[in-house]
């Protein structure tokens, strides 16, 4: 019989697990590698790297190691603090569905969600296929020739379209003239980005556009604010003055309103965070970048082309590569972060899963709940700024405006605080009745008319016209191709990304047999 051997108890807790799991250097390669580099620790390898003047004098305080499950559970207690507020803010950042079959399939699919950039086509044919959707959705959402295969965020794309547009322009001008409804941060990053390159930038109305020399113009579509304004005749104007015009858009707007290539931008930017990504505070979110064929030598950025293979199978490829990591610096267009892969591939499967159809009948639903949202506020006597709306609308709350809003943030709602006469209220796929019922009520509280009946939903059952213009309604189709017509169930969808990963480590498997055999043979030789 075999005696029972006694273990500490901090063995059996096993309290360092974390390491051997996640961090996968084992004590051997360890030492092997502090054996290459001629040091005989750790320590000793920091000792000879970390000047002294700037090396911690003592050991940090930190607590005693605990398991993974239980760092869990400790992150769960310190996240269950947050205030889970509902966001109105707007400024390009909304709530959204993601699809469940997104979220397992992608999202939370390390075959998905570890892939970084495409470089090797041969094991990248689903990504890359998902690149390209990616590329086709913005060109036909856009109405423009052109895509790449998504930037860092609107920002930066509104930066590097600034860029963009003074090495294709024509104009002597340093200035870009800047719409004073962009979005804030998107002024902002523009005006970092134009300070080391020696260009002045320009925010004023845009109705002050024709009356300065500017290279570029960057118009917001719809603004900040709300607004949806025709700038038909000022991109006309404009252009005939010599100067190209950038608009920054709204892609889930885009279904409904006239796109920016049938108005005559020649650069658009934005952002498809809308596209199922979840907000995530922040970020990450993918931009993209539409412009005119001719512009795409000098296009940032990467874009995914179809080719033939060997066997003369359709096959994806990296066609252009601008960033100074990938080519002589002399001939790069640019040295950011070009590309956001997973949320481009979420974005993409977004459109593939709801289809033209679907993200039509979610914009209507949106712009359809903005027009209900004004005409009960205007029956409560609130007075709103624009006429025209997509998703936001501004309320000239006045003197009431700090109370209006410490209502809603007491009923669990962020609403944009515009100065102090103004808040501004975006509403977006995942807003329902309920929100604007209680908004009906926190207005009406804070109105003179306190007390007055609130709008009823059955006025509204028929429908309501939205508050986009006549004149800017899109006619245009969009997303005809077939990837965007056929995978709308749930079990079609999963057969979809299931079967691209699967792909891309078919391939993989291959590629990497061939390069045994190479090796192999060249051993032989």
């Amino acid at each position: 019989m075999l005696m029972q051997s006694t273990k500490p108890l901090d063995e059996l807790e096993n309290s360092h697990e974390f390491i051997a799991r996640h961090i996968g250097v084992s004590d051997a390669d360890e030492a092997h590698m502090l054996n290459v580099l001629g040091q005989a620790s750790r320590r000793a390898l920091i000792d000879s790297i970390v000047p002294r003047s700037i090396a911690r004098g003592q050991a940090m305080q930190l607590p005693a190691p605990v398991t993974e499950a239980a760092a869990l559970e400790e992150l769960k207690e310190i996240a269950q603090k947050n205030q889970l507020f509902k966001s109105f803010i707007g400024q390009g950042y909304y709530g959204t569905h993601t699809p469940g079959v997104i979220l397992r399939n992608i999202l939370e699919n390390p075959a998905w969600y570890t892939a970084y950039t495409p470089y090797q086509a041969e094991i990248s044919q689903g990504r890359m296929e998902a690149l390209v959707n990616f590329q086709t959705m913005v060109c036909d959402l856009t109405a423009m020739p052109i895509s790449n295969a998504s930037m860092l965020d609107e920002a930066t794309a509104a930066a590097e379209a600034m860029t963009l547009a003074l090495r294709v322009g024509k104009s002597e001008s340093t200035v870009l003239f800047v719409a004073d409804n962009v979005l804030p941060q998107t002024i902002e990053v523009i005006q970092t980005r134009a300070e080391p390159l020696g260009l002045q930038v320009k925010v004023g109305s845009s109705s002050e556009a024709l009356q300065h020399a500017s290279f570029a113009l960057l118009l917001q579509y719809p603004g900040v604010d709300g607004e949806v304004a025709s700038y038909q005749e000022l991109i006309n104007a404009y252009k005939a003055k010599g100067g190209l015009v950038i608009m920054a858009a709204d892609l889930l707007a885009l279904t409904l309103l006239t796109p920016p290539g049938e108005l005559g931008a020649d650069i658009v930017v934005g952002n498809t965070q809308r596209f199922g990504m979840p907000m995530g505070a922040g970020g990450p979110h993918a931009a993209y970048l539409a412009c005119k064929d001719e512009y795409k030598r000098s296009m940032p950025g990467r874009l995914v082309g179809v080719s033939i293979d060997t066997h003369g199978n359709p096959s994806y490829r990296l066609a252009l590569q601008t960033r100074e990591q990938h080519i002589r610096r002399e001939k790069a267009t640019s040295n950011i972060c070009t590309a956001q892969v997973l949320p481009a591939v979420v974005a993409s499967m977004y459109a593939v899963y709801h289809g033209p159809q679907g993200l039509r009948r979610i914009a209507e639903r949106v712009a359809t709940y903005t027009a209900v949202l004004a005409r009960g506020l205007k029956e409560l006597g609130c007075q709103l700024q624009h006429e025209y709306a997509f998703d936001t609308l501004v309320v000239l709350s006045g003197a009431r405006t700090e109370s209006v809003a410490q209502q809603a943030r007491a009923a669990g709602m962020n609403l944009r605080l515009i100065g102090k006469d103004k808040l501004g209220i975006s509403l977006d796929e995942t807003t329902s009745r309920a929100d604007i019922t209680k908004l009906w009520e926190i207005f009406g509280n804070a109105n003179a008319n306190a007390g007055a009946k609130l709008p009823e939903w059955s006025t509204f059952e028929p429908g309501l016209a939205s508050l986009i213009p006549n004149n800017l309604q899109r006619t245009s189709a969009y997303l005809t191709h077939p990837v965007f017509n056929a995978h709308h169930s749930e079990t079609g969808m999963l057969r979809r990304l299931s079967a691209r990963p699967q792909h891309d480590s078919v391939r993989q498997l291959h590629h990497e047999a061939q390069c045994h055999q190479r090796d192999d043979s060249h051993h032989l030789a």
